[in-house]
């Protein structure tokens, strides 16, 4: 089987997605971070009245358009506590920052303008509009808020709060399960033989599913034996995972066995090997509802491709319109850059960056898909196309930041 260029391999991937997960109700105060299942419309409009923007008074704009004038203070309105009454010639209310704007006035003479003695208010500059927020200035009942995909934030939640929703349609969480294999891991804190070594990368595609919305199903670690592999994947299909993700064992070595634990758990093999660096040995299939991605084994191989593959499916399993868009940017290369081969590279890279220009990304030296501590210092991956020709430093390219939220 050739190797697939890499935007196809992620076409297949979304592709394969059999549609969003379903759609559950919850409350908004337990909305952070969930993806909307609908489009949100407004059930108000905000601000419902004329409402001040300042702290002062409400008058009619004719009756300070010359000044000094002196009107006659009958009243208050305060956020919450409105003036009821109608505002006539001559006439002012003291009013507050949110407060409704009375009947007649149609214009806020701010405080730092104003003398009040007594029932008598003193007008010492003319009183224009612009203090005065018109109902409906933050939205209209009935207008679209909030597109269904979207990732529920502190904006979005502040805004649905807003327009009168105390209830939220979502998709629920696609339930991820992780698998790692491999003779020579242990757990975190574990005792490791001298020719074993810490697993980082299911705690790693843990946390990346997470950001991306999903439930974590973690199947540990499984040693290369056929029967404990296929016991692994049984478990993930018990606990009706959208998502199996594989660390490990996906090549063709005597011990890389996930394949063919797969094989014989019934999967579909969709790909198997991408056209990309680090990570080729990267496979797909689905075993009936579950799609299946298997990662390579090494730590920054499986967290690019995590980055690559598995968030966008999981987006994809949440009804994100946008789970296949390009995350890249532009940027300019710091050094000269040699001819690529066939893969598209991922290179580790830092970046200098100005605010008047676009950022400039320096490559790392060490490249190692073993290295996890030059990836830990990385601000971005230099994307390099396949059969890319020599480039000089100042020549445009993409990167994909690290420092960025996935969604």
């Amino acid at each position: 089987m050739s190797l697939l260029p890499v935007a196809e391999a992620l076409a297949k991937i979304l592709a394969a997605i059999p549609g969003p997960v379903a759609v559950e109700e919850i409350p908004i105060a337990q909305g952070a971070g969930r993806t909307l299942a609908a489009d949100l419309t407004a059930r108000r409009t905000q601000p419902p009245f004329p409402a001040s923007a300042m702290d002062g008074y409400a008058v009619r704009a004719a009756d300070v358009a010359t000044v000094p004038a002196r009107l006659r203070l009958i009243g208050t309105s305060a956020a919450g506590h409105g003036f009821s009454g109608t505002l006539a010639a001559g006439e002012a209310v003291r009013i507050f920052t949110g407060a409704p704007v009375p009947e007649g006035a149609d214009a806020i003479l701010i405080q730092e303008n104003a003398e009040a003695e007594g029932e008598i208010v003193t007008a010492r500059e003319p009183a224009a509009g612009r203090f005065l927020r018109r109902a409906g200035l933050d939205f209209r009942e009935g207008e679209t808020l909030v597109r269904a995909g979207e990732t529920l934030d502190a904006r979005r939640l502040a805004l649905a709060a807003s327009a009168g929703h105390a209830v939220l349609p979502v998709r629920r969480k696609p339930r991820v399960a992780v698998l790692a294999t491999g003779d020579e891991l242990v757990r975190p804190g574990e005792p490791a033989a001298w020719d074993q070594i810490v697993a980082s990368n299911g705690l790693a595609l843990g946390a990346l599913s997470l950001e991306a919305g999903a439930e974590v199903i973690d199947l540990g670690i499984v040693t290369d034996d056929l029967g404990a592999l296929r016991e692994a994947v049984s478990r993930a299909r018990a606990a009706e995972a959208d998502l199996l993700v594989t660390l490990g064992g996906a090549s063709v070595g005597d011990h890389d066995l996930v394949q063919a634990a797969l094989g014989a758990e019934g999967l579909e093999l969709g790909f198997w090997r991408v056209a990309l660096r680090p990570g080729k040995p990267l496979m797909h299939g689905r075993l009936g509802p579950m799609a299946v991605i298997g990662l390579p084994g090494n730590p920054v191989s499986s967290i690019v491709c995590g980055l690559l593959f598995v968030v966008p499916a999981i987006r994809a399993l949440l009804g994100d319109p946008r789970a296949g868009e390009d995350r890249s940017e532009p940027a300019l290369l710091g050094r000269d850059m040699p001819e690529n081969d066939a893969r598209q590279d991922y290179l580790r890279a830092r970046l200098d960056t100005a605010p008047d220009r676009l950022p400039v990304v320096h490559p790392e030296s060490r490249q190692d898909s073993s290295m996890l501590s030059v990836l830990g210092t990385s601000e971005a991956l230099l994307i390099r196309s396949a059969h890319a020709g020599p480039a000089k430093a100042g020549d445009p390219c993409r990167i994909i930041r690290l420092d960025r939220r996935i969604v």
